[in-house]
This record gives C-alpha cells, sequence and structure tokens, in this order.
C-alpha cells in the first residue's frame, strides 16, 4: 500500500460560517488534508468534509472508471475541491537513505516503464474525475546533471508531462530526495507547460536537503501545491528525519507561509500526517487551527 494511501480516522464535526469561511470564499490562501479512497469514495470525501476542509489532494487504492466516477459525485455532492491526484507504485518504495535512491519514483531503472505506466494511468483517472493534476515522488533525482542517469529521468518526467499536458492537466514533481537547485535545474532541462512543484515543507528537511524557507524562491514559478507538514533533520545516516506535529519540528511556518505569498502563490496549504488512528485525526485538526492563524 502507498504510504500515503490511509483513511482519516476519527471524527470532529466542524459546522457554522467562520470568518476564516469568508476569508476563503473571497480568494484567500485555503486549506485542505489528504484522503485516502478506497471501494468508498464517498467514506474519504466525507470525512474532508466533516474535518472542515475545502480542498484535499486524494491517493487513491484503485484507478478505474467507476471509482472515478464514485469520486466525482461525491466531490460534488460534499462540495470538496480535489486539487490533485497522488500517484505512486507500482513495487517496493522504500524510504530510506539506503533503498530509497534504488525503488523511488521514476529515476530507478527497475521499476521505472512501470511507474510511467502508472503515472499515465493516474493521469486517465483525473480526467474522468475531472481533477486538474497528477503529483509524485520522481525519486532521488542525480546531482550531477552528466550523470547519464540524470538524462534519462528528464526524458521520462517529460514522458508523464507530456500525457498529462494532453490530458489537460498539470504533472507536479514532489520535493524531497533532491535539493531545490538540482529539482529547479531538472524541470528546465524537462520544459513541459504545467510541469510544476508540490513543495512540501517538511521532505526538504527530513532528506536533510534544504531549509523549506529557502526553498520558496528558488522554486517559486513553478509551485502549483504545497504540503503543510513538518519534520526534524536527521541525525542517523541510514534513515531519514522523523515527521512530527506541525509546529514542533524545523518548519519556520510564519516564514514559510510569508516567502509563500510573495512568490504569488495563493493556492490550498494540504496538510499530511503520516500516521494513523485517534492521533492522526486530533494532529490534522490541531494543524488546521495552527495555520489558520497564519494564513
Amino acid at each position: 500500500m502507498n504510504r500515503r494511501s490511509f483513511f482519516l480516522s476519527g471524527a470532529a464535526a466542524v459546522s457554522g460560517a467562520s470568518a476564516f469561511a469568508q476569508l476563503q470564499a473571497r480568494g484567500g490562501m485555503r486549506l485542505g488534508v489528504i484522503t485516502g479512497i478506497g471501494k468508498d469514495p464517498d467514506a474519504g470525501v466525507k470525512r474532508v468534509k466533516t474535518l472542515g476542509f475545502p480542498t484535499c489532494q486524494v491517493s487513491v487504492a484503485s484507478l478505474d472508471q467507476p471509482t472515478a466516477k464514485a469520486l466525482r459525485v461525491a466531490l460534488d455532492r460534499y462540495g470538496i475541491e480535489a486539487t490533485s491526484i497522488i500517484a505512486g507504485g507500482p513495487g517496493p518504495e522504500v524510504y530510506t537513505f539506503y533503498e530509497g535512491p534504488t525503488t523511488i519514483g521514476i529515476v530507478p531503472r527497475q521499476y521505472r516503464a512501470a511507474r510511467i505506466a502508472q503515472v499515465k494511468q493516474t493521469s486517465d483517472f483525473a480526467k474522468w474525475s475531472g481533477i486538474p493534476a497528477v503529483q509524485t515522488h520522481c525519486g532521488f533525482i542525480p546531482e550531477n546533471p552528466n550523470e547519464p542517469l540524470y538524462d534519462e529521468t528528464v526524458k521520462a518526467i517529460r514522458e508523464v508531462a507530456q500525457y498529462c499536458h494532453e490530458q489537460g492537466q498539470n504533472f507536479r514533481c514532489e520535493t524531497g530526495q533532491e535539493t531545490p537547485i538540482t529539482l529547479l535545474r531538472t524541470l528546465q532541462d524537462v520544459n513541459m507547460p504545467g510541469l510544476g512543484v508540490n513543495l512540501d515543507a517538511a521532505n526538504l528537511i527530513l532528506y536533510g536537503k534544504a531549509d523549506p524557507v529557502e526553498a520558496v524562491p528558488i522554486l517559486g514559478p513553478y509551485i502549483q501545491g504545497v504540503h503543510a507538514k513538518d519534520g526534524l533533520y536527521p541525525t542517523d545516516p541510514k534513515n531519514l528525519g522523523k515527521e512530527v506535529p506541525i509546529g514542533s519540528g524545523k518548519v519556520n511556518f510564519p516564514m514559510f507561509i510569508k516567502k509563500l505569498k510573495e512568490v504569488g502563490y495563493h493556492g490550498p496549504l494540504t496538510i499530511e500526517r503520516e500516521i494513523e488512528g485517534a492521533e492522526q485525526t486530533r494532529d490534522i485538526l490541531a494543524s488546521k487551527a495552527f495555520l489558520e492563524k497564519l494564513i
């Protein structure tokens, strides 16, 4: 199961108009959450509504047309905007420094063809469900542009970005496994319309690649989505840093949001909390209250 294919559990009803809701209606920066869609898309979208979010990014277990149509019905029923579909797999994706480079994304040659096919299938699903973007971790993009693997990765990203563009969608590379300047170089070399970035506030820290505040002006023109997540820098050379609740890690969210506004980003901040159960729900709601005060 993809690491993001989880269901938001627990319940926390949020009702009534608020000043924040009125701000969102006027076009201010909005909040969202990642939701997992299984056999019952209605349940996954209803959870987003129950938690009080107007937007979501969607991780889908089954990329078939009936599920896409059911998802579209649920989104319309609850008035939720799905801003992107998250693609992942097939095959193992091991989020460590040793196994990650050989298993994550479309960089590893062993899994590349299957992963490209999966992104294209996700793009088909996005078209059926009327969702405007597809995003994924492309993998540990080589920092040395002279390596053959770098050129192969550029061509692979161009292939999926082209496919999404022809379907009327944007394709977003999620940050994390590479430095911001490496990702910028890659985006420029791919050179496709609709190509952009889903900037994960914590991943650059978890992988020890950069301060996300400093990454914003580097990637600014390409930022199409943002994951609101927090974390600590790695101290074990074999493993990533630790994800923690928003506000307790190394992401300077006041400055991060300020920088996003400075580069002209006014899209959603999509909360991601990669744990399960009641604690996940509590952390998501606490993050929502924390971020509402900042945006």
